[in-house]
């Protein structure tokens, strides 16, 4: 299935395994790319040499394409672009719009651009500054996310941007990736769907609260950073919406120091990254503290399988996932599923 993503990138299929923090790591990656997925390796939880590390290794696991998810506020986001025009990564995925000059940078060594956003401005101003395509996520995206769905979202940047656009929140079947395609994208993106197959390093009891789930278990909440958060509801969810301001910041600076100790960030440069978010994101300091805690919510579940101490970001498709197939067996199943929803439509039937 040929789109002007896979012709931009050069994989195989129209489908993006996001960099999801703690669980995009280099057995996901490389099992989507060796499954023809674009797998994009989340770095924000990575130090300069754990990245460099984590990108050899998926190296080492496929000759495919592949992708280094940034966050563009980060302070050390020039020597990380700087790493992966040194590395030769194929594709630099942001979280948040890209300064202009790191545009330039990146895709004057040849890598691929493109940012992650939640609005039609945003897509209209990273394709102004020369992105070569971007991901929309919707409503129904897991982790921050907006409130427009993607049904609605979606047409509104593909009419207003000429750059390839890849439909995320909402996705996790052929039938979706039809839809997207009909809607004017050039492929989809997931999250939640790739986290649950047997290639993800989640945690199995985890997994279990996933499939668990019904879609009215994934909320959207602000108590954990200050800003619209979609994850599954656990008591220890309801907890921390129920705790007061004072006892969040207590609880946001004990994590953020956690944090600071497992990533191996000093104190001046976690200072500067949030004065980088404050300006960025237009928080406030609290708003700060408590988003420099969030990793470490989130390291509590998917990394340590802790989900009474920990939160889980969730797409609303968790809701509708029952299985965990393999990333080649779930790539397979949503191409060819796709491929015969076009081919009825095509032919009337």
């Amino acid at each position: 299935m040929r789109t002007a993503l896979t012709e931009l990138t050069g994989v195989r299929h129209p489908v993006v395994q996001t960099g999801m923090g703690w669980v995009a790591g280099p057995r996901l990656v490389s099992a989507s790319a060796n499954a023809g997925a674009l797998g994009i390796l989340a770095s924000a939880t990575m130090t300069l040499d754990q990245l460099r590390g984590a990108i050899k290794e998926v190296r080492s696991r496929t000759d495919h394409p592949f992708g280094v998810n940034l966050r563009a506020d980060a302070g050390d986001a020039a020597e990380r672009v700087a790493l992966i025009i040194e590395e030769k990564v194929r594709v630099a995925s942001f979280a948040l719009a890209p300064s202009p000059e790191l545009i330039a940078r990146l895709k004057d060594a040849g890598v691929v651009v493109i940012p992650s956003v939640g609005a039609r401005r945003h897509a209209e101003k990273v394709a102004a500054w020369g992105a070569d395509a971007v991901v929309v996520q919707g409503a129904e995206g897991g982790g921050h996310t907006g409130q427009v769905a993607t049904t609605v979202l979606l047409p509104q940047v593909v009419d207003a941007v000429g750059i390839p656009v890849i439909a995320a929140g909402g996705f996790h079947d052929g039938r979706g990736l039809a839809a997207a395609l009909a809607f004017g994208a050039a492929g989809i993106a997931m999250g939640t769907r790739f986290l649950l197959t047997s290639d993800s390093t989640v945690p199995a009891p985890v997994k279990a609260a996933y499939l668990a789930a019904s879609v009215t278990d994934v909320t959207v909440t602000t108590k954990i950073d200050g800003l619209p958060h979609r994850m599954l509801r656990t008591p220890f969810v309801t907890t921390l919406e129920r705790s007061g301001r004072a006892a969040a910041l207590v609880r946001a600076a004990r994590h953020a120091h956690a944090f600071r100790e497992v990533s191996g960030l000093g104190v001046v440069r976690l200072l500067r990254e949030g004065m980088a978010m404050r300006r960025g994101a237009e928080l406030t300091w609290g708003q700060v503290l408590l988003a420099a805690s969030t990793p470490m919510l989130l390291r509590a579940a998917m990394v340590d399988g802790r989900t009474d101490v920990g939160v889980m970001a969730s797409g609303q498709v968790a809701g509708v996932i029952d299985d965990l197939p393999s990333c080649e067996e779930l790539v397979e199943r949503v191409v060819s599923e796709a491929s015969e929803v076009l081919a009825s439509l095509a032919s009337g039937r």
